[in-house]
This record gives C-alpha cells, sequence and structure tokens, in this order.
C-alpha cells in the first residue's frame, strides 16, 4: 500500500538490495496475497461462526471469536485494492486511469482503517495473555466467578475495538491526498509524501508515527512476551505437579491436560502476532529517526510486510483444526455433518459442560 507515496524522494537513487528484491517482490504481490485473501476469508468465516456457538462460548472463545472479526475486516477490503492496484494494472504504472480520485481515496479508507483493525489485533493478543495467565492464576471457582469472568471479557473486547479506533484518529489525518500533472498534462491523485526521517517531516507527522509504532505496535509486542514467558514457567510448573500427583483423578488429569493444550495454542497464536508486528513496529521507528531509511527500506519492503500479516490474519483456522479438538469436532459437525467418535464426544461433553457453568442461562 505505500508503493505510490514516493514522489518527493530525491536521495540517492542507485538502487540496494533490499529495493531489488522489494521490486521483485511487488510484482508477485498482487496474485499472492489475492491467493492468502481467498483462504482467509471463508476461515475466519468458519472460525467466527464455529466459535460463536452457544456451546462454544467461553472466555477464550470469545476473544478468539472477535481476533477473527479483526482478521475478517482487514482481509475483505485488501481484496478490491489488490486487483486493482496490482492486478488490473502494473504496479508500477502511474497512468490516471489507475490513480483516479475514488481509487487513491479507497487506498487512503484502507491504509486507515487496516492500521485500527491490527491495533484491535495486537491489543486483543495481548487480552488473551494476559487472560490466560490470570486463569491459570487464579483459585477463584464456581459458577459466579465464571459469570463475572466472562463479563470482564466482553467489556475488554468493547474497549480494545473502540480504544482502537479513537487512539487512531489523529494517524487518520497524517495522510492526505495530493493532485498531481503528469507528462501529458492529465491529472493523477496520488497520496502525499510524508518524507519521513529527514528535515521536511512534520511534527505532527513525526508524533503519529511514533505513536502508531511505540503504541500498536512495540508495547502490545512487548506485554504479550512478558505474559507469554510467564504462561511457559506456568505450563512448566503445572506439568511438573502434574506428574508429582500420582493421586490425581481421571477427570482432574483431564481438564488440566486440556487446558495446557489451549495454552499452547494461544502461545502459538501470540508468538505469530510478535514475529509478525514487532519486526514491522522497529522498522517504523527506525523510519522515523534514520535519514534514508523510510524510502531505501521501509517502503521497499512494504508488500512483503503486508503478505506477512494477511497470512498470519489467515492462518489462525489452520491452528485451530490442528491443536484444538473441540473446534475440530464442532467445525465437522457444523459444516460436514459428521458424527463425534466416543473419544471426541467424551471430550467436548466435558468442555460443554463447564462452558454451561460459565454462561448464565438463557
Amino acid at each position: 500500500m505505500a508503493n505510490n507515496v514516493t514522489e518527493g524522494y530525491t536521495g540517492d537513487i542507485t538502487q540496494n538490495p533490499v529495493e531489488t528484491f522489494g521490486g521483485w517482490f511487488t510484482s508477485i504481490h498482487g496474485y499472492s496475497s489475492l491467493i492468502v485473501c481467498l483462504f482467509g476469508i471463508p476461515t475466519n468465516i468458519i472460525n467466527i461462526t464455529v466459535l460463536s456457538r452457544k456451546d462454544m462460548r467461553n472466555p477464550t472463545n470469545a476473544l478468539l471469536c472477535w481476533l477473527a472479526v479483526s482478521d475478517l475486516l482487514t482481509m475483505m477490503p485488501y481484496v478490491p485494492f489488490v486487483i486493482h492496484f496490482y492486478c488490473a494494472f502494473d504496479p508500477s504504472d502511474s497512468s490516471p486511469e489507475k490513480l483516479t480520485f475514488s481509487w487513491v481515496m479507497y487506498m487512503l479508507f484502507l491504509i486507515n482503517f487496516v492500521a485500527t483493525t491490527h491495533t484491535i489485533s495486537n491489543w486483543l493478543g495481548v487480552s488473551l495473555a494476559v487472560f490466560r495467565y490470570v486463569q491459570l492464576r487464579s483459585t477463584e471457582k464456581g459458577t459466579v466467578a465464571k459469570r463475572r469472568l466472562y463479563s470482564t471479557i466482553q467489556k475488554v473486547i468493547a474497549v480494545v475495538y473502540i480504544g482502537s479506533t479513537f487512539l487512531l484518529i489523529p494517524n487518520y489525518m497524517t495522510n492526505k491526498i495530493v493532485e498531481q500533472k503528469d507528462e501529458d498534462n492529465n491529472t493523477l491523485y496520488i497520496m502525499e509524501d510524508i518524507k519521513l526521517g529527514t528535515n521536511a517531516t512534520r511534527p505532527i507527522v513525526l508524533v503519529n508515527v511514533l505513536t502508531y509504532s511505540i503504541v500498536t505496535k512495540l508495547i502490545p509486542c512487548i506485554l504479550m512476551t512478558v505474559f507469554s514467558g510467564s504462561l511457559l514457567i506456568s505450563l512448566n510448573v503445572r506439568g511438573r505437579e502434574r506428574r508429582r500427583r500420582l493421586s490425581v483423578t481421571s477427570t482432574n488429569f483431564r481438564r488440566e491436560t486440556r487446558q495446557a493444550k489451549t495454552t499452547r495454542m494461544l502461545l502459538v497464536v501470540i508468538i505469530l502476532f510478535l514475529l509478525t508486528e514487532f519486526p514491522h513496529g522497529m522498522l517504523i521507528l527506525i523510519s522515523a529517526t534514520v535519514p534514508d531509511f523510510y524510502y531505501r527500506v521501509y517502503l521497499p519492503l512494504g508488500d512483503l510486510m503486508d503478505i506477512i500479516a494477511l497470512i498470519n490474519n489467515a492462518i489462525n483456522f489452520l491452528l485451530y483444526c490442528v491443536m484444538s479438538t473441540q473446534f475440530r469436532t464442532k467445525f465437522l459437525q457444523m459444516y460436514f455433518n459428521k458424527k463425534t467418535s466416543f473419544k471426541d464426544m467424551d471430550r467436548t461433553q466435558l468442555t460443554t459442560s463447564l462452558n454451561r457453568t460459565t454462561m448464565p442461562s438463557a
């Protein structure tokens, strides 16, 4: 989404290896990202429909469901963008037919909208890590405590969605559309060059970029790292305790095993967030402080960062199917009318009974 904002660059035009790679990757970005989106959109719809089922409702699934909503909102508007700017026209084309006001306005909308959905996803990832850590450490049991926890999670989700939108209002005002004339005096429209990392950077732009990189990328990544590390430690401690308790009942053992599997799955989801978002946040931060880095490194890698983020948006369905018996069983029941085996039914009934104590009766 950044390939049309370099018009004002007047520095060294000799290509470095990053720019060479970026140019090559841009040539394949259109169809590759379209494939990822066409896989990720239906699978995120499946995630939402499965995780929002009444017998699947619990605090963890509520967070994962709204994470799927955020991922879906990221990918759906990206499809028309990539078809127009990468498939219908060559990515390097700067013709008036491609850069019409309406399409560049759509690009501006997409930049702001995707920044918001990414922020929502990042803070939902933090919420997942924090909630799971608190849940493993909590000694509160019973129906009332579980209902209170579910109610708290719903409020956290609402705060993340609303708060992320308000947090990025200054960022929405940073990007602007400017009119330009080509060699034939035809009018075309481009994104205004923000001149990041130069003496011409406007103070408001610099503040917004630094806030975006720190508050929406780096701080969530740091928090996810801290609580993920704590989760790993808790898993190891619980594993040793479980092996020492020879008198543990079969039901408690199965419950603890299932909780450990769920925690491992959430850790994989969080680690994928870290691998995607932390490098992006660092690149933005360096772009704001190192001269020419924005033009020579950040922009050439823009399409690569986009598709990595899209893959992260699309991959959760596969993780849930591989790592969650409950999700896999419910998915097969809903979409293939597959009857559950006795073994899977036993696990599902255990989870469902726990969920019934979690949710207030309708």
